[in-house]
């Protein structure tokens, strides 16, 4: 192999699956330190591997707003332009770790030897049929560990078995001034929004959390990012002492925010696998969902409690009494 092998990682989506995926650059790096990655990701999700000082170039896809567009002529000038890009660079390892036919497709546009899972491992079999090399990595297991396996098979060491290092520099975001905002002394993220109402977690429940952390002296910090979830924010704050609803921020900025919280608790969110990549106490609440798959997954040094699951309701009082000891 190369002394400085070029790999280029194909994760596109969503949030919480681009976050489950950068542990396979420590591990790699173990192994290769000379390694050089280059990133295929959702135009949405760009900020999260542009955060990673490892990462060399992002290459940013938008399938999810051409699919919306897909007679528009900027549409397929778009296209044409990411196939192009793709075109520029030989790679020694191309490693889809997403296992559907859209990111099988982006590694077939690339030039050089494609990784990925086999048609028994892959979350849509016919992906595997686009792959050079196809490995099996066992399904019943989590993403972040299912993830690192296929990025050790494919390269040929050793599966890993410490925890995972997500790379983001948390430390440097935490003193960053980018977030161009007051913020309270002492905060604890809530992220409350997720992409299904089954996910949600009542605002009563929320309003709950948010009175006992007033009690605490901490501030409830809630970030949005559409307009109904800016109006749960404002229905969860308008009964909450010192609640603040940050502004609609990108993600390179509300890491920032994120990475200063003494704590942040969520639902089945992008968010919250975000905070335990930026090494902040955690809490998840699940409660349409497995977290034993897709659950948060903590690194060396960090705390990330899931709480509930599919159909399991969890009360305000069961996340106090988890989160009592962390911000105390």
């Amino acid at each position: 192999m190369k002394d400085m092998p070029r790999i280029l990682l194909v994760k596109t989506s969503s949030m919480g699956d681009v976050i489950h995926n950068l542990p396979v650059i420590a591990d790699i790096r173990a192994h290769h330190p000379k390694a050089i990655f280059d990133w295929v990701v959702e135009e949405n999700f760009s900020d999260i591997p542009a955060l990673h000082p490892d990462v060399n170039l992002v290459i940013p896809v938008a399938i999810r707003r051409w699919r919306r567009h897909l007679l528009a002529k900027a549409t397929w000038q778009e296209m044409k332009a990411f196939k192009s890009q793709l075109g520029v660079q030989s790679y020694d390892f191309i490693l889809d770790t997403q296992g559907l036919i859209k990111s099988a497709i982006i590694s077939k546009l690339a030039k050089g030897s494609r990784h990925g899972q086999n048609k028994q491992s892959a979350r849509e079999p016919l992906a595997a049929r686009f792959y050079q090399h196809q490995h099996d990595s066992a399904r019943n297991q989590h993403a972040v560990s299912r993830n690192r396996e296929l990025a050790a098979l494919a390269l040929a060491y050793p599966v890993p078995t410490n925890l995972p290092d997500y790379g983001l520099p948390a430390a440097e975001l935490a003193a960053s001034t980018q977030t161009n905002m007051t913020l309270p002394q002492d905060y604890v993220m809530g992220l409350h929004a997720t992409s299904r109402d089954s996910k949600l977690w009542p605002i009563a429940h929320w309003v709950t959390l948010g009175q006992y952390l007033s009690q605490q002296e901490l501030t409830l910090l809630l970030p949005w990012a559409t307009e109904a979830e800016l109006d749960r924010a404002k229905a969860i704050a308008q009964k909450v002492p010192k609640a603040m609803i940050l502004p609609k921020l990108g993600l390179a900025r509300l890491s920032a925010i994120i990475a200063r919280a003494k704590a942040a608790v969520g639902v089945d969110t992008g968010l919250a696998h975000l905070a335990v990549a930026l090494k902040r106490p955690t809490i998840a609440i699940y409660t349409d969902t497995d977290p034993s798959l897709t659950g948060i997954y903590p690194g060396e040094n960090t705390v990330a409690i899931n709480l509930g699951g599919k159909s399991i309701s969890t009360s305000p009082q069961e996340v106090i009494a988890v989160l009592t000891p962390i911000i105390s």
